[in-house]
Order: C-alpha cells, then sequence, then structure tokens
C-alpha cells in the first residue's frame, strides 16, 4: 500500500508543452483507458466515453480547431491561427473525456457528471503509474459547440476534459499545497 500512496502523493500536472514523445504504445493506451473506466458509476449507465487523440489525428483535430477559431476571431493573425492548429500536438497522446450525462429516472446527472471526471482523474493517475505526465484541461475549445459537433459529440455531450499525455521534459516542480487546517473541518467538534 505505501507504494500507492506514494504514487498519489507524487502525481503532478505537467504543461502540455513539456510534455515530449514517445508517448503511449497501443498496449499501454488500453491499459489507461480501462484503469480510466474503473470508476463510480451510480447505476452502471457509463456517463462518459473516449476520444483518443494519436499521430496525424492531432493534427487533424487541431484544423478543425483553427477552422472554428479563424471563423469565431476574423481578425486574428496567422500566428494566433496556427498556435490554435497546434492545441492537440502538444502531447503525444490526447484523450478526450466526454460526459454523456443525462437526465435519469434514478440518478442524478450531477452523480453522472462527477463520474466522468472521476475517469479523467483515474486516467491521469495512471498516466503516472506508467512514468507518464499528465495534464487535464479544459479550454475555450471544450465548450465550443462547432468544435465539439466536428469531433463527432452528440448535442447532449461535453467534455469533461482533454488529457494530454507525455514524457516530462523536466521532473516536474511541486506548487504549494493547501494546509490541511485549511480545507478540512471535523463535524461535531
Amino acid at each position: 500500500m505505501p507504494e500507492a500512496l506514494d504514487l498519489l502523493k507524487t502525481r503532478r500536472s505537467v504543461k502540455p508543452i513539456e510534455l515530449t514523445a514517445p508517448g503511449p504504445a497501443a498496449a499501454e493506451i488500453d491499459t489507461l483507458l480501462t484503469v480510466a473506466s474503473r470508476v463510480p458509476d451510480h447505476g452502471k449507465l457509463t456517463p462518459w466515453r473516449f476520444i483518443v487523440f494519436s499521430g496525424d489525428a492531432r493534427l487533424k483535430a487541431g484544423e478543425t480547431i483553427a477552422n472554428v477559431f479563424k471563423t469565431n476571431n476574423p481578425a486574428a493573425t496567422e500566428d494566433q491561427v496556427g498556435f490554435e492548429r497546434n492545441r492537440l500536438a502538444r502531447a503525444p497522446l490526447v484523450v478526450a473525456v466526454v460526459s454523456r450525462a443525462a437526465p435519469h429516472v434514478k440518478i442524478p446527472e450531477w452523480e453522472q457528471v462527477l463520474s466522468a471526471g472521476a475517469a479523467a482523474m483515474n486516467l491521469v493517475t495512471a498516466a503516472h503509474s506508467l512514468g507518464f505526465a499528465a495534464s487535464w484541461l479544459t479550454e475555450w475549445y471544450a465548450y465550443d459547440r462547432a468544435v465539439l459537433d466536428a469531433l463527432g459529440l452528440a448535442a447532449n455531450e461535453k467534455i469533461a476534459g482533454f488529457v494530454h499525455i507525455g514524457r516530462p521534459v523536466q521532473p516536474p516542480e511541486d506548487r504549494p499545497r493547501p494546509p490541511l487546517s485549511d480545507i478540512v473541518t471535523r463535524f461535531g467538534n
């Protein structure tokens, strides 16, 4: 058990621009997605799914993002459009965690959304356990309906996050964490 705790205590987010190849191999991606799917799921609804962006697919999706950005920002410079084009090419692998939360007679949508968040966190933790680093982001394109449609999301689906995975260029530095006394209360004391 101490190894698992050490793993959890050492997980750090790494900016996508600071992630490099090689990314996970096909079997490792399957392992990551298997672990990501082992989360609480009240009612066994599977209220999430994954979209994997690797290789040239990252660039193809980036073209979509750049085109939508240019449509939304007609005065954008070519450098700005180029930056948007490379949004999903910053890391060797990007996995979109898609929330499929929907009204249900018994299971609140909020619980379904939380399940998608748990899937994203499991994915980040699994990447760390395999020696990779990850960053879970939702940037503007995660909320743009034209981008979501082009990526194949249904009208009721939302992006819980884009998880960028690769090898860290340098060991990640820790950031200050809140002291427990600032974030914990004990009921009845």
